[in-house]
């Protein structure tokens, strides 16, 4: 803060006029927090400006939302599995009994002025918030933005990702209606087939026999209290980081792994956010307004012996549901005790890829030997390897959630469930495979085309005839700023074993981790996986006038 103030704050100074009380205010706190030096250092950071980017800003104002709207309803909402006799205002559910947790839910849906609405809000939140991580995360893959320094940050993002799930899944578990408790018996029954201590893990997490009369406190406090705090803490980290990397950028003339090209974050980057907020909260409320999600009313409370007609879980577990229905019902008893393969090995599956999606930033370091820090971004086209691998993870997810939903694509496209669930056997292991290879040769055509663009310029639509008679189209040059996004990306070499005989004459045994990492990165990085960019000799060549029109 200025000097001025500080010097004119003493009381009886004589002809000077004391400084107003609010910087008087901010001279004391700077003077012990050191708040102008922080946001002096900070506030003129520069963001880079790409549409892209936005979808971490929905992701993080999303969350904002659940949190106002999840306070809201934690002060009419009651979790308790007492049972009760309903005599609230909505009409065709009074005289049936129910659990507390579900006949709070129905009073906020009908009895509390704006319940319902923040409701729909709270849960179309949860879901855009999971969807906007999930794309965040797609983009940070598909550019290689995870690289180093950022290996840290895209496990952040991915514990968010799978906490933002099973937070969800906790959260419209709470009010006890058919369909939260078909989903919670789902879960129970997968928790049964892990060996040994499945059981106990049942008994633990409901407090006895399902479903128990514990499970929706136990599951409210993980709601409201654990996987929040452990996501805030997680999100606090995740802005921390990209404030101290600062941000990634895509390239373009000027844009260099040193400096970042873009708007400062006071007063233009926070104004444009500010707004950006406020858009993203007002279309959560009109899609929330219009489109109802989870009306409980029209399912009735929870029972054990009933199961609501069509069950689906939220979009984003639907997946995990995809791998139990077309798991064929395999058993194997040992020693008394039934293993139930059917249940179990989905079980397994599903953490699987979960950890080799958190892992992959260090398994593609580990294969280029790749120990730079990189701050631009690739072009998915240019990185076709990996594009492919992330275009074969979707395929594979929807596949799931087509399994996921078998009963629903039957009864709607009067298709065959039986066709479906085969369907989904063979693409769970076809499909990928398929988008893999196609993908890669996109990237690959991509690829040429870029390359003719550069040597060739682009095509005008002007055709021209020659004296001789021949009909050519005429191609207009790329600027320089075109030329430089189209070349300046990197093209690594395969990473070799090196010879096996040094120059003593003796023989090294390469071992078989050398030897999986020099496949990989020929996979990667070989003949076949990049087209070599056009070298400067070629394109004086071309441009010089040979063959160019």
């Amino acid at each position: 803060m200025s000097t001025t103030a500080r010097n004119t704050s003493g009381a009886g100074a004589p002809g000077k006029a004391k400084a107003p009380a609010g910087e008087r205010v901010a001279d004391w706190a700077d003077g012990r927090l050191g708040i102008y030096g922080l946001a002096k250092a900070n506030m003129r950071k520069i963001f880079p400006d790409h549409w892209s980017f936005m979808l971490g800003e929905i992701c993080l104002y999303s969350f904002i939302v659940i949190i106002l709207t999840g306070v809201y309803l934690t002060l009419f909402f009651h979790p308790s599995m007492n049972e009760v006799e309903y005599h609230g205002s909505y009409i065709p559910m009074q005289g049936v009994r129910m659990s507390e947790a579900f006949a709070s839910t129905l009073d906020i849906s009908f009895d509390v002025r704006g319940g319902l609405l923040i409701r729909q809000i709270h849960h179309w939140a949860a879901l855009i918030f999971v969807a906007g991580m999930l794309v965040h995360m797609m983009r940070v893959f598909f550019t290689g933005a995870f690289r180093k320094p950022r290996e840290v940050n895209w496990l952040f993002g991915f514990l968010l990702l799978v906490l933002g799930m099973f937070t969800g899944f906790t959260g419209y578990s709470l009010p006890d209606d058919l369909l939260s408790g078909t989903g919670v018996r789902f879960m129970q029954g997968a928790i049964l087939s892990v060996p040994v201590v499945g059981t106990y893990l049942s008994m633990f997490l409901f407090g006895g026999e399902f479903p128990g009369g514990d499970f929706v406190a136990r599951f409210y406090s993980i709601h409201i209290l654990l996987l929040p705090g452990i996501m805030m803490g997680l999100l606090v980290g995740h802005l921390i980081l990209v404030f101290f990397h600062k941000h990634t950028q895509f390239a373009g003339p000027g844009r260099t792994n040193k400096n970042v090209v873009g708007m400062p974050l006071l007063p233009i980057y926070m104004a444009k956010a500010g707004g950006f907020f406020f858009l993203v909260f007002g279309v959560i409320a009109v899609v929330a307004a219009i489109a109802s999600i989870n009306p409980i009313w029209a399912l009735g409370p929870y029972r054990p012996d009933q199961v609501s007609t069509g069950a689906q879980p939220d979009w984003y577990m639907g997946f995990s549901e995809g791998l139990i229905r077309f798991m064929p019902g395999w058993e194997i008893n040992l020693w008394g005790h039934t293993l139930v393969l059917g249940v179990f090995i989905p079980l397994v599956i599903f953490p699987l890829v979960l950890v080799a999606i958190a892992v992959y930033p260090f398994i593609e370091s580990w294969v280029t030997g790749d120990k730079r820090e990189h701050h631009i971004l690739d072009r998915p086209r240019n990185a076709p390897t990996r594009t492919a691998f992330g275009v074969a993870w979707l395929t594979w997810y929807f596949v799931l959630l087509i399994g996921g939903g078998n009963d629903i694509w039957a009864t709607h496209f009067h298709l065959s469930i039986n066709a479906i669930t085969w369907f989904v056997r063979i693409f769970f292991f076809a499909g990928p495979v398929i988008a893999f290879v196609v993908t890669k040769r996109i990237c690959m055509g991509l690829q040429r085309r870029d390359r003719d663009k550069v040597l060739h310029g682009r095509e005008s639509g002007i055709i021209k005839r020659l004296p001789h008679g021949e009909f050519v189209e005429v191609h207009e040059p790329l600027s320089q700023g075109a030329l430089h996004t189209l070349t300046v990306h990197e093209q690594y070499e395969p990473v070799e074993i090196g010879p096996t005989v040094d120059e003593n004459g003796v023989e090294r045994k390469p071992t078989r981790s050398q030897k999986l990492r020099a496949k990989l990165s020929k996979s990667y990085y070989g003949e076949g996986n990049q087209i070599p960019k056009p070298t400067a000799e070629e394109f004086n060549e071309i441009t010089s006038g040979h063959g160019h029109h």
